[in-house]
This record gives structure tokens, C-alpha cells and sequence, in this order.
């Protein structure tokens, strides 16, 4: 069985702690689950941190996580997927998950006429040169928890201050720039529905919705 939870916006440190503790305790039985979520302002590190890629950070938290990557920032407007997954039983890879992952958001975007694309050895979907969504997992007893990002309708500006997933000068966007009438009400329900549908189509996933 598949759950999705709406958690709306919530602290980023109340959900890992909720991610991590879903995930130790889960057994052979637990449904799998996708949250969706806002985050208030934060700044993420992953276990591969650089802390160099933090530049000029002035009154935004930085935590320490242990999903994969270097650092990124989440903050209200930004959707936040995370893919709470058994692995064994749903016979994926870990890199067939992540392009999973990153094939729903492209055609997401395409489907809201943006072009997007994966860069190769670069986790995320990209618009032209700009991140438009970042991408970080982390597996426990064959269970990946954390996820993915899409920037909706943000504040952009304290990217400056850190090297997006440890690339430097990397510039970011996000769907507001090209669709004026987006919410991130419709894009939890659109996004959701393509990738479930990707899910689906590689695995017998049901989907039931708390």
C-alpha cells in the first residue's frame, strides 16, 4: 500500500527527526509513503558537506543531515517531496528511483510548457542552465527517506549565499517565471499524479491518500 501525506508547511528539523523515525521503525509490512511539504526558511547539508559551499549566511538555520549531496536551501513557496520507499520489495535501484524521480518533474514541466532537462552526474532537473529542482536521497535497511524540490513561487535570493548543491555560480529558477498563474495547491496535485504514474508503471503501487 501507498499513502501520500499533505504535511502543508512545517520545520525542517521536526520532519527529518519524523522521516528518520518512520524509517528505523518501519518493517516489512509498512506502507510506503511521498510526503509533500513547505519548509520555513533553512539551509540543508548533506553527508558529502563542503562547508565552504556556505558563503555569506546571515539569520537563516543551517542542519547538518544525512541525506546525499552538499547544500541547498528550502524555504516557503518551494514544494518538498519526500519518498518514504522500500526498496526490496518494490525491486528498485537506487539510481532507477532517482530517474524515476527526475523523469516525472521533466514531464511535469513539460506538461506546464517548460523544456527541462538532467544534466549528466548532476542530480535534479534543470530549465536551460538553472536548477529548477534539486534532488538528495539517503537508504536505511533498503528504505530511502528525504527526496526532492521543486521552487514554485519563492524567494530566490538566499541562494545566493551558498553554492547550490556545491556548484559554484550555479544560477537557480523557478515555475513562476514561466507560468504566472501557478500555486503550489496545483502543483502538489499535478506533480503527485505524474509521479504516481511513473511509480505505477514500474511497480504495483495503490495509492491511498491520509
Amino acid at each position: 500500500m501507498f499513502i501520500t501525506r499533505d504535511l502543508g508547511k512545517k520545520d525542517y528539523l521536526e520532519t527529518y527527526q519524523m522521516m528518520r523515525d518512520f524509517t528505523f521503525k518501519r518493517d516489512t509490512y509498512t506502507d510506503d509513503e511521498i510526503w509533500l511539504v513547505e519548509h520555513f526558511p533553512v539551509y540543508t547539508l548533506g553527508y558529502s558537506k563542503k562547508k565552504e559551499h556556505v558563503l555569506h549566511v546571515k539569520n537563516i538555520s543551517i542542519i547538518e543531515t544525512d541525506r546525499g549531496g552538499q547544500v541547498t536551501y528550502h524555504g516557503p513557496g518551494q514544494l518538498v517531496v519526500y519518498l518514504l520507499v522500500d526498496l526490496k520489495r518494490q525491486s528498485y535501484k537506487v539510481k532507477k528511483l532517482v530517474s524515476l524521480i527526475e523523469e516525472s518533474v521533466i514531464s511535469y514541466l513539460q506538461e506546464c510548457g517548460v523544456e527541462a532537462r538532467k544534466k549528466h552526474n548532476t542530480p535534479g532537473v534543470f530549465v536551460e542552465n538553472s536548477k529548477i529542482s534539486a534532488l538528495g536521497l539517503r537508504v536505511k535497511k533498503n528504505c530511502t527517506y528525504h527526496g526532492f524540490s521543486l521552487n514554485v513561487n519563492m524567494d530566490l535570493s538566499p541562494f545566493k549565499d551558498i553554492n547550490p548543491c556545491g556548484i559554484q555560480n550555479m544560477p537557480v529558477t523557478q515555475l513562476i517565471n514561466f507560468n504566472e498563474n501557478i500555486t503550489i495547491e496545483i502543483v502538489k496535485k499535478d506533480l503527485l499524479s505524474h509521479l504516481i504514474k511513473n511509480l505505477e508503471e514500474t511497480s504495483k503501487y495503490n495509492r491511498k491518500v491520509a
